[in-house]
């Protein structure tokens, strides 16, 4: 027994992001050596799940805790973060324009895909809409963070104005043992990198370089100049001071741990915990992290940008510069109703194909190409959007903590 508490012990002092770097080259060696080995793949997909399943609990209690003990001062920074996690959307997507524009790419539309996809932005704020009002219950059993947003927020509020201090306490005791459990989930993420990097290479190897190596190329540029240059850069307008220590702290703890998960649901306690070792306030990043999930989407912006100008270039279509940055609005707000819509990001591809008169039939022959690419496209896109909600949240409360400095 003492063996085993001294080892446990050992496991959880060495730091997480080199435990999951050394279970990230083993299941790429064994990826490429034994592919034959799927039971290895099992490791990944127990870990993820067990992150998608307790994630939603975890954003409701600890949202509505927050809400019930926070006291004033966090109006601004919410309004800080939101305004920023926009902006970083729109300036990804006008990144987009630029580099399509730029290295033009056109798509070999051969296959049609099969799927529903919602055919304007109307149907995308109708979901949106529809989803927040969910019942709670089923909102968390089905991972729908607009309703547990919604419905956290409301209940924290009448646990504020109605309950006594006693029950704000037990809720509050009982986000702390959900966020406890949520560490121990997290100390198994090296075996789950390990078994969702033997799936990813042992099955697709490196035959989608090969095929579709223009467009990858394409679209992880734009994302890396947003989150390299742009979002940095929108970091030290408002705080005056180098914003790559904390960028680059963010790839490395939320981003590397989101580009294998390749879900935002499931990085949503990884990026609660950097928080708290960032010194964040937890009333303010309990609310604005899982709220970034929803609405700070550049690599979702991105995507839809770039394969919706790719399939306007394969049809011979003339996309004006105008017409291409309103297609960045369509994109941003498109991409922040994203989580609501099924399969993410990429079928929103054909309702912005629609503002260029491309069919539903040929735009989702797009959507078929994202699904081949997607094993690098959305682990980029997912990387620094989760990544994003971190850096964004901490310049938010910075900025605050400088103005109060200053008064």
């Amino acid at each position: 027994m003492n063996i085993l508490t001294s080892f446990l012990k050992k496991w959880a002092d060495t730091s997480l992001v080199l435990r999951i770097f050394i279970g990230l080259v083993i299941g790429a060696i064994l990826g490429l050596i034994v592919p034959e080995w799927t039971a290895i793949a099992i490791l990944g997909q127990v870990f993820v799940s067990a992150l998608k399943a307790i994630a939603p609990v975890l954003v409701a209690v600890l949202v509505a805790s927050s809400i019930s003990k926070a006291g004033g001062g966090l109006g601004p920074r919410f309004r800080t973060v939101i305004s920023r996690y926009l902006l970083s959307t729109f300036i990804a997507a006008c990144c987009a324009v630029v580099g399509s524009f730029l290295f033009p790419v056109t798509l070999d539309l051969a296959d049609v895909a099969e799927g529903a996809a919602p055919g304007a932005l109307s149907d995308v704020f109708t979901n949106l809409l529809t989803n927040m009002v969910t019942n709670p219950l089923m909102s968390v059993s089905t991972a729908n963070y607009i309703g547990i947003l919604f419905w956290a927020i409301l209940i924290g509020v009448a646990l504020k104005l109605k309950a006594s201090q006693k029950t704000i306490d037990v809720v509050s005791d009982f986000a702390d043992v959900i966020a406890q459990t949520v560490k121990w989930v997290i100390q198994f993420a090296p075996f789950g990198i390990l078994g969702l990097v033997f799936s990813s290479v042992s099955v697709s190897g490196l035959e989608i370089f090969t095929t579709y190596g223009h467009l990858l190329l394409l679209l992880v540029g734009c994302m890396l100049a947003n989150t390299l240059i742009f979002n940095p850069l929108i970091s030290f307008l408002m705080l005056k001071r180098n914003p790559y220590p904390l960028l680059f702290t963010c790839l490395k703890e939320s981003g590397l741990n989101a580009f294998f998960t390749r879900s935002s649901a499931a990085n949503i306690p990884i990026n609660m915990n950097l928080c708290r070792k960032l010194g964040l306030d937890e009333d303010f990043y309990s609310v604005s992290i899982p709220l970034g999930a929803t609405i700070n989407m550049d690599g979702a912006a991105v995507t839809i940008t770039v394969m919706t100008l790719a399939v306007a270039h394969t049809m011979g279509v003339d996309v004006s510069f105008a017409s291409a940055i309103f297609l960045s609005i369509i994109a941003t707000l498109g991409a922040c109703g994203a989580s609501g819509v099924a399969g993410g990001s990429l079928l929103l591809i054909p309702m912005a194909c629609s503002f260029f008169g491309i069919g539903n039939d040929v735009a989702m022959q797009a959507v078929a190409v994202g699904f081949i690419i997607g094993v690098v496209q959305d682990s980029v896109e997912t990387a620094l959007n989760s990544s994003g909600d971190v850096f964004f949240t901490a310049s938010a409360e910075y900025y605050d903590r400088r103005k109060k400095e200053k008064a």
